[in-house]
């Protein structure tokens, strides 16, 4: 249980599940460091996954109300939490509001923020390994497991209208639960009218194995379940098949990471592409640090963060 206690150093908070065990509890005293963020800490405030709406409207209103808690940055409960305390913020983003979510809150000009940063950070990672003109070269699919907010983030980030026609023309969303399944499809139906969306609900891991056996070569498989972090386990059996010549993207950078490891099995034979989630983790961090503290953070100073947070993991 987290004891709500008036800050005494400006604090940067970080809502999650199992925090303590999470790198950027060690990473970001030499962040600030790095970035001259002089006496700041970082506290982590700990949910079972789908809490009730009291506990994350305590938080959002302790965050609110003490001077030196400056801001949070939100995992795994971001659907819920904007659900639960939308009207608690001043203002609230665009993608926040198309995506019903917030994983940055932060204080500016006197005003109380949520947004939501997915769209640009999952886009940025996604930059980083998908080759330039892909989905117009190649024409494979993307399927998301799981339909929760970094799926509808990486779906609007990979249908914006500046890509032309550089985009999938299928982007499969799989769940195990309906309700979830039915709320990513309202927030996207008004999305790019040239992509087909489908949302198939997957109740069994064998159900996203059939899913996965139907896509094309050169597609986009990725698990946002958070399992593999958030829970042990993975959304596919050992007995699935990836599409060759595709990428692979476990957007976890910790813990058990059965998805990422079934996909190692086939890489040579299927010549797969197989990411972690290292790099999202880093812009993921960075572009709500930057919200926060309210500093730019450069490309360089971007590199060298990425530097710094690898050797703090691998000490």
């Amino acid at each position: 249980m987290f004891y709500y206690e008036k800050a005494t150093q400006p604090t940067i908070y970080f809502i999650g599940v199992t925090t303590a065990s999470s790198s950027i509890m060690k990473v970001f005293p030499a962040w600030a460091e790095a970035l001259k963020l002089e006496n700041t800490v970082i506290k982590g405030i700990d949910f079972a996954p789908h809490s009730p709406a009291f506990e994350y409207r305590k938080a959002v209103e302790f965050i609110k109300n003490d001077p030196l808690s400056l801001g949070a940055l939100v995992t795994t409960h971001k659907i819920d939490l904007y659900n639960s305390c939308k009207d608690l913020f001043d203002y609230i983003d665009p993608y926040a509001k198309q995506l019903g979510e917030v994983s940055s809150i932060s204080k500016a000009g006197g005003q109380y923020c949520a947004h939501a940063k997915d769209p640009i950070s999952s886009g940025l990672a996604l930059e980083n390994f998908v080759p330039q003109n892909y989905w117009r070269t190649y024409g494979g699919d993307v399927l998301l497991l799981g339909a929760g907010g970094s799926s509808l983030a990486m779906s609007i980030y990979l249908g914006q209208d500046k890509f032309g026609s550089n985009i999938p023309k299928k982007i499969i969303i799989a769940n195990r639960s309906r309700p979830r399944l039915e709320s990513a499809k309202k927030i996207l139906e008004s999305g790019n009218p040239r992509i087909k969306f489908e949302f198939v609900h997957n109740p069994a891991p064998a159900d996203n194995d059939a899913t996965l056996q139907s896509l094309k070569p050169h597609s986009l498989i990725v698990n946002a379940t958070g399992l593999g972090k958030d829970a042990p386990g993975s959304p596919l059996t050992d007995a699935c098949s990836f599409p060759k010549d595709s990428l692979i993207w476990e957007i976890n950078y910790r813990g058990s990471l059965l998805f990422k490891e079934q996909a190692e099995k086939q890489a040579e034979k299927k010549n797969l592409h197989i990411e972690d989630g290292w790099i999202y983790f880093i812009h993921g961090w960075t572009q709500v640090i930057a919200e926060v503290f309210h500093i730019e953070i450069t490309d360089s100073m971007l590199g060298r963060l990425s530097e710094i947070a690898r050797k703090v993991v691998n000490s």
